[in-house]
């Protein structure tokens, strides 16, 4: 296979014939026609990004300037048209290059090639989760409002892990103190409302959101 693309543009016409096309050359391909999608698309860990600049709602230039610190792949901007002012812009949120609309499938062919042959970054597989204005970086074990970083101590933070990567899942406060603090530690799972009264108060300073749920008489889960 020769990697992983993810297609970010909200004329469908053009995701579809890039996919078809791409996928015959034996390509994987993620697909996206809006800026909430392509977040999470993102963590799907894409080789490299053809990123539509004129998406409606969170724009192209907005979606990179999100996702620059957290992925290493080359990100390639597609634009109806491209001015000097337009290209700075571009590059100083992160992007690698631009192809413009309308244009020639072999060159944009190329251009993906040449971008995977050079691209010398660091290569990860650090699994992040955007939300909303909230970021988890697991490989860091650090989350971020709006690039903003929130200190979490270890069990806080590992209690995010457990709730957000089970995103909508409940959890008893027995079963998150086994899975965190483990079976055979001493103390009770009250300390577990605890850590989460701690959480809550970092991100609230912050944003008003809050990402963990009390059910009541049942447990605590993540909101998506």
């Amino acid at each position: 296979m020769e990697g992983k693309i993810l297609i970010a543009d909200d004329e469908t016409d053009i995701v579809v014939m890039l996919s078809q096309f791409f996928q015959g050359k034996g390509y994987r391909i993620l697909t996206a026609t809006n800026g909430v999608e392509t977040l999470k698309q993102v963590e799907n860990n894409p080789d490299i990004i053809l990123l539509d600049i004129n998406m409606p709602g969170m724009d192209g230039l907005e979606v990179c300037q999100r996702i620059r610190d957290y992925v290493s792949c080359p990100i390639l901007f597609l634009t109806a048209r491209i001015e000097d002012a337009d290209k700075v812009k571009g590059f100083s949120v992160g992007g690698d290059d631009y192809i413009v609309k309308p244009f020639s499938l072999v060159e944009l062919e190329a251009r993906v090639k040449a971008h995977l042959r050079r691209e010398t970054r660091h290569s990860f597989n650090t699994q992040i989760k955007f939300i909303d204005d909230l970021t988890i970086d697991y490989a860091e074990r650090c989350i971020f409002y709006k690039g903003n970083k929130i200190s979490l101590a270890k069990k806080e933070f590992d209690i995010v892990e457990l709730l957000s990567v089970n995103s909508g899942q409940v959890f008893d406060r027995e079963r998150i103190y086994e899975k965190i603090w483990g079976y055979d530690s001493e103390g009770d799972s009250s300390v577990v409302a605890e850590h989460i009264r701690r959480i809550r108060t970092k991100i609230a300073s912050f944003t008003e959101k809050g990402y963990i749920e009390t059910v009541w008489g049942c447990g605590y889960k993540w909101i998506k």
